[in-house]
């Protein structure tokens, strides 16, 4: 089905779903990799009217990447809730949003249409919307998940404390640690990137943390961002596996490229839910996307990145997770050019991920080889601050020595918990106070003479 609109006498044809949403995407490097980007401002403009009158209900007869040919359209449009859709069946995409932007819409309100929202719908609603209006509509839903702390409740905000280190070196990730939890960082997760992508070195790793965390009883959940494969034959071995984790994209194909399958997955979750380690909740996958990963892997079938992103979190969804994060400046330039296009995806996503029910978090960063600086980071930290994210990384001096990308910094989360009165999950900030970290009223408190009865010369074992 084509669709058109006329701007000036000049009218402008979409020649399908998959080109109109392409079309009305903003400026993007990747798009314009792809070729999908429109030709001008005014071709931009006039797929935006058009996609204002779909109507919702169009999106479940036209599948942008075929049914038969990708198991992620199949998961898509399998699950597709159709009584939690009822209510909004009758909307455009423009309509939507005006839906989403009402004052009388809550958390619970946008929840109970969630199941009903495709990826291609949130997207759709997403490319209408002005950087105020992904931060307005974002800031009333509220995604809570459980594990050993709580995580999404309002007025908070986690972090994930990233101790990586470029030679996986025992002593340099435990320093790193301890840097963290000392501002109050590892809430959400503390979580290893590995140098060496070994079954041996993640068991390591995960013995480490689970080590630390069984020592001073710390409400915390570890994990190794290694592949699920890996993860898999860690938890046979044994291994204190309390996260899975996993990078996803919105194609069969782009999954492929990552070694995985639904199926797999879905394997995966069932084995770290037999091994029943958390203690407040069960929620236990960890997902992390990022806009260009499909078309990295030649698998983005002519579909704009913000719309193949989107449909990784159908992906996620089918799932429980604890925690889902985009990656959004990770993979560089030619997907995200400068610091407009990185704020921009990074509103973007966590709306889309929000909307379709997902815990969604942020790295904030990007490579050194893009148009952006720690200024244009403190920017777009703020906005998804404000927006309500569920959790940020925080890496030592907000540059990770072993993925070589700058992210945020543990002082980073600081600042927005201190400027927007964001607390830390319930469990971990009680834990703060038992530990003498912080006072009754969550100030830092931390004394020469605390710091060593807290940490014992001995207290982290011969590699520390």
């Amino acid at each position: 089905m084509a669709f058109t609109h006329t701007i000036n006498g000049i009218t402008y044809r979409f020649d399908d779903l998959k080109t109109l949403l392409a079309k009305a995407t903003p400026s993007r490097s990747g798009d314009q990799l792809a070729g999908v980007a429109a030709d001008s401002e005014i071709e931009r403009a006039a797929a935006r009217f058009a996609l204002a009158d779909l109507p919702l209900k169009h999106f479940l007869n036209e599948a942008i990447i075929p049914y038969e040919n990708d198991d992620v359209t199949r998961l898509i449009l399998d699950t597709h809730d159709v009584s939690a859709f009822a209510s909004i069946a009758h909307l455009t995409v423009g309509q939507l949003r005006e839906w989403l932007l009402d004052d009388m819409q809550t958390s619970e309100t946008i929840a109970a249409v969630s199941r009903g929202i495709t990826p291609e719908m949130a997207a759709a609603v997403s490319k209408l919307m002005r950087n105020q209006d992904l931060i307005l509509a974002t800031s009333r839903m509220r995604v809570v998940t459980r594990f050993r702390s709580t995580i999404g409740l309002p007025g908070t905000m986690a972090v994930r404390l990233q101790p990586n280190h470029p030679t996986d070196d025992p002593k340099g990730i435990l320093a790193s640690v301890v840097d963290g939890i000392l501002y109050g960082c590892g809430d959400a997760v503390i979580g290893i990137n590995p140098a060496s992508d070994s079954v041996s070195s993640a068991i390591a790793l995960l013995r480490l943390l689970d080590d630390f965390r069984t020592r001073f009883d710390a409400p915390v959940q570890s994990c190794v961002l290694t592949h699920i494969t890996n993860t898999m034959e860690a938890m046979r071995l044994g291994a204190p596996v309390d996260l899975v984790f996993q990078s996803i994209a919105g194609s069969e194909k782009a999954n492929t490229s990552f070694g995985i399958t639904l199926g797999l997955l879905q394997e995966a979750e069932e084995a770290a839910h037999s091994l029943q380690r958390g203690t407040i909740g069960s929620d236990c996958m960890y997902f992390e996307t990022g806009q260009g990963s499909a078309l990295s892997a030649e698998a983005n079938f002519g579909v704009d990145q913000q719309t193949c992103e989107a449909r990784a979190y159908a992906v996620a969804r089918a799932h429980r997770p604890l925690l889902v994060n985009t990656v959004v400046g990770f993979i560089g330039p030619e997907y995200l050019f400068d610091s407009k296009q990185i704020i921009r995806a990074g509103l973007e996503d966590h709306f889309c991920g929000k909307l379709l029910g997902l815990p969604m978090g942020c790295d904030v960063c990007y490579t050194n080889h893009a148009e952006a600086d720690q200024d244009d980071m403190d920017t777009l930290l703020t906005l998804l601050g404000v927006a309500g994210v569920n959790f940020i990384i925080g890496v030592p001096g907000a540059d990770d020595i072993m993925l070589n990308y700058q992210s945020t910094s543990f002082h980073d989360a600081l600042y927005v918990r201190s400027v927007l009165g964001l607390k830390r999950a319930p469990e971990f900030e009680q834990w703060l106070r038992t530990m003498q970290i912080v006072d009754g009223s969550g100030r830092f408190t931390l004394s020469r003479a605390s710091l060593e009865r807290l940490l014992p010369a001995d207290s982290l074992g011969s590699s520390f």
